[in-house]
């Protein structure tokens, strides 16, 4: 994913942290982001910020919503389509 160079940038990182999140970051290139880790703050926080979002994310669920809700909705939406 990364250019193959002795170190990534800011902007590497930023586009390497998902697949680092999800474990599918190449050899190289989790080396390389890992090495950035260990000198740049900020994309350590930034590191953090994305794994707890990704976490909080995970704990959403889909709210019930009351069949008389469903309904209406789905007679709304049935009728603008008709229109």
């Amino acid at each position: 994913m990364a250019e193959h160079s002795e170190h990534v940038n800011c902007q590497a990182v930023a586009e390497m942290v998902t697949d680092h999140l999800e474990g599918a970051l190449g050899g190289e290139d989790a080396a390389l982001l890992e090495q950035h880790l260990n000198f740049c703050d900020g994309c350590v926080a930034y590191v953090d910020q994305i794994r707890m979002t990704v976490r909080t994310v995970g704990l959403l669920r889909e709210p019930e919503v009351p069949e008389e809700t469903c309904a209406a909705l789905l007679a709304a939406f049935r009728g603008w389509r008709a229109s």
